[in-house]
């Protein structure tokens, strides 16, 4: 796909761009140098730890860090990120040599690390690389219910079958499978990512645009059993992330295939999501959460601007700025008031949550940081289009 082209902004509006991307480049100048051959997850005491181990190199987040190495190099054009991005790629090499540990997030992993490499340097490893793992994410279509399997069942402490499940956040995947469709010119690719997303659209998204996290099918006969709350609040609510993985998902299904069933359902989302932003354009956990305790997601806000951005480069001229304006107002909430820039402190966006039931709120995650930069650049025409 390329770079993006920059959008018609206010000029107020592009020099405020223009200001948060040179706070981008600053700080991490700073963060890759200390950062180097490690894989962030999540800061503790303002440093990044390290997910490059044998335990947890298979993490989901785990291609988000090269993501940001490969944006900022597409951007600035300085090796040195390149380098940087390189060492997650071959690490993980060790993943797709145990590949029964991975689940149905390889795209999040091998669009940013081997596809990014390839599209950017041409670099014939990565492409190798990046086709190897499309073939193992296709190997997990259920072709009874036309669904891409969610997890695995992780040990023998994990009780519970998992094999019919499939959640939200796979439209974000399959991106790898339209990739590896173009690149191969084989049709099997997109075949299965279309599959699924005409499953998700069907079951996943409700009426008024929002959507469930987790569906589970018979994986024998394809019938639907019964969704699960997930990462929200509960079954039934409206888990904010998930939401912007629809919102995003859809639209990256629509700029692969023309389908306009994915860029009306991407809107339906959007739609939603706008409509249930707070006044003060900060993003809790799940729209439907009691207003006590008042936790925020502030990846949702990032990865729903990104989406939005995506969207109005769908749309015709005067629906654009629709969704451009609601972008922006995400972005400048999180700039004003959930951004830190601090050199020594590794991570940007703050106030982020893994699940509303866990005990991981207010923190600093690597995504967040990897769809804020994408959204700055992107406003502004600069780095690359990883999906």
């Amino acid at each position: 796909m390329g770079q993006r082209k920059n959008f018609i902004l206010l000029p107020e509006d592009t020099a405020w761009a223009e200001q948060i991307a040179g706070e981008i480049r600053r700080k991490m100048v700073k963060v890759e140098e200390r950062n180097r051959e490690t894989i962030p997850y999540m800061p503790h005491n303002g440093r990044y730890n390290n997910y490059a181990t044998p335990e947890m190199r298979g993490w989901w987040t785990n291609g988000f860090w090269a993501g940001i190495m490969w944006q900022l190099y597409a951007a600035t054009g300085e090796k040195r990120y390149a380098d940087t991005a390189r060492f997650t790629e071959t690490v993980f090499d060790e993943c797709i040599r145990d590949y029964t540990r991975l689940d149905h997030d390889m795209g999040f992993m091998w669009l940013h690390t081997a596809v990014a490499d390839y599209r950017l340097t041409k670099n014939p490893q990565s492409r190798v690389r990046g086709l190897h793992v499309a073939s193992i994410l296709a190997s997990r279509f259920n072709a009874n219910g036309n669904f891409i399997r969610a997890w695995n069942t992780w040990g023998p402490q994990d009780t519970v079958d998992k094999t019919g499940w499939a959640i939200i956040d796979c439209m974000m995947n399959i991106p790898l499978l339209y990739w590896a469709s173009e690149e191969s010119h084989d049709p099997r690719f997109r075949e299965v990512a279309i599959r699924h997303a005409n499953t998700v659209m069907k079951e996943f998204i409700r009426p008024d645009g929002s959507s469930n996290h987790i569906v589970s099918f018979d994986p024998s006969t394809g019938e639907k059993i019964e969704s699960f709350g997930g990462q929200g609040y509960e079954n039934g609510s409206s888990w904010t992330r998930g939401q912007g993985w629809a919102l995003y998902g859809f639209a990256l299904s629509y700029i692969h295939t023309g389908k306009q069933e994915y860029l009306d359902t991407a809107k339906r989302v959007a739609h939603y999501f706008v409509a249930n932003i707070p006044e003060n354009g900060l993003i809790p956990i799940d729209f439907r959460a009691p207003k006590e305790p008042a936790w925020e997601d502030s990846s949702a806000a990032c990865i729903a601007a990104c989406g939005l951005l995506e969207i109005a480069n769908c749309v015709p001229e005067y629906e654009k700025d629709c969704y451009v304006n609601a972008a922006l107002r995400l972005l400048k909430a999180l700039a004003d008031k959930r951004a830190n820039w601090d050199e020594n402190v590794d991570n940007i966006i703050e106030n982020c949550a893994v699940a509303y039931h866990s005990d991981e709120h207010d923190v600093g995650l690597v995504y967040a940081d990897y769809f804020f930069i994408e959204a700055i650049f992107k406003l502004l025409g600069q780095g690359e289009f990883l999906w």
